[in-house]
């Protein structure tokens, strides 16, 4: 292992080029990233895109067929799991049965040249952060599923990694669990301040406990961003379709001055709009856009407002979920998706299916897509 220059000042990880195959399968290819120190970092994307691959990379499990992994200014390409300083809690958290949760533990610190006295104090000091002191004599049947996954957490976190490596290990926790746990991980994480890496395919647990996340798809990145940048601004259309903005339009752009377009949706509406040309490069004729389906309301007339588009609709569905209501909206072949927050059910209007309405957005909502 070898001290290497780091091209970021604040990266604690770098990630260079990193391809993997398995057979004629490329699970990554060529993927760069840069993490900071005490950053909480998510690798997310649908199952099978590579991001388990790429973390076991990190955790020396796996070695890349090109590429390079620099920790803390060090190139641990081809170093042992054991000389990396990084520690990593998998799905089923792998407690050794026959031992109990001091055990459990302190496993790792055996291979430390450490004291009892030594190995207990930090011991019981990883079981506090985690709020299991009293657990010690446990074994790990007797635990609830989230009781387990905070002895994991203790087992990895005594160790004091500089990187904590997390693969899905809230998956098998029962939804009100898993939620609770995703405050508790990222208020352990803001406390203890080592850098998190945590792998999800769960978009909501990705955008509530990550300070940024990458989109992995097909083994590429498609963007790196904080959870409000994914979620609202998606540059590419996998990653929009895949954070839930399923309203994608093809669209006409016609110049009319330096920053002003008029956008043709065929056969449906024209509007004006401001932007750089920087939003769209290089700008085409035609281009794609998203509006997130709960920035999109139902009126039954258009709005007369220029910084409003108002698209003529015909209800087709609706699905009352309680605390909101999806409906779902044809316009000229095409569905629009459109979902809305019951806030008061007295005076909500109400439309029903083959009714004509129009889709209203607000022209600041518009998200242009990048073309590939």
């Amino acid at each position: 292992m070898e001290k290497v220059a780091s091209s970021i000042e604040q990266a604690l990880i770098e990630i260079q080029g990193v391809s993997k195959s398995f057979g004629n399968v490329k699970v990554l290819n060529n993927i760069s990233l840069s993490i900071n120190k005490g950053e909480f970092f998510s690798l997310l994307g649908p199952s099978g895109c590579g991001k388990t691959t790429l973390l076991r990379i990190i955790a020396g499990f796996e070695k890349p067929d090109s590429g390079r992994i620099i920790i803390d200014g060090v190139d641990y390409t081809d170093a042992p799991p054991y000389r990396r300083p990084v520690n990593m809690v998998f799905q089923n958290y792998a407690l050794f049965p026959h031992l109990n949760v001091f055990e459990n533990v302190a496993f790792g610190l055996k291979y430390q040249n450490l004291s009892k006295f030594e190995i207990k104090k930090k011991v019981l000091e990883a079981l506090e952060l985690v709020q299991l002191s009293g657990f010690e004599n446990r074994k790990p049947s007797e635990l609830s599923g989230g009781q387990k996954q905070r002895v994991a957490l203790a087992r990895a976190l005594v160790l004091k990694p500089k990187v904590l490596l997390l693969d899905e290990p809230l998956n098998a926790l029962d939804p009100k669990l898993r939620k609770e746990m995703q405050i508790e991980l990222k208020k352990l994480q803001h406390n203890i301040g080592i850098t998190f890496i945590f792998v999800t395919h769960d978009q909501e647990e990705a955008l509530s406990i990550s300070d940024r996340i990458a989109v992995i798809n097909n083994g590429q990145i498609e963007q790196v961003g904080t959870g409000y940048e994914i979620f609202e601004r998606p540059r590419t259309e996998f990653v929009a379709n895949f954070m839930g903005a399923r309203n994608l339009f093809n669209a006409i752009l016609h110049r009319l001055g330096k920053h002003i377009f008029e956008v043709e949706l065929p056969n449906l509406v024209k509007f004006r709009i401001s932007m750089n040309d920087e939003k769209i490069k290089p700008i085409p004729d035609e281009f794609k856009f998203v509006v997130r389906p709960e920035k999109i309301f139902i009126r039954k007339t258009p709005l007369k407002n220029s910084s409003f588009v108002s698209v003529p609709a015909t209800v087709e569905s609706k699905l009352y979920y309680g605390a909101s209501t999806s409906w779902i909206l044809r316009a000229n072949g095409f569905l629009i998706f459109v979902e809305e927050q019951n806030r008061d059910v007295k005076f909500r209007q109400d439309f029903y299916p083959g009714e004509k309405v129009y889709a209203v957005w607000e022209k600041r909502n518009i998200v242009f897509l990048e073309t590939r």
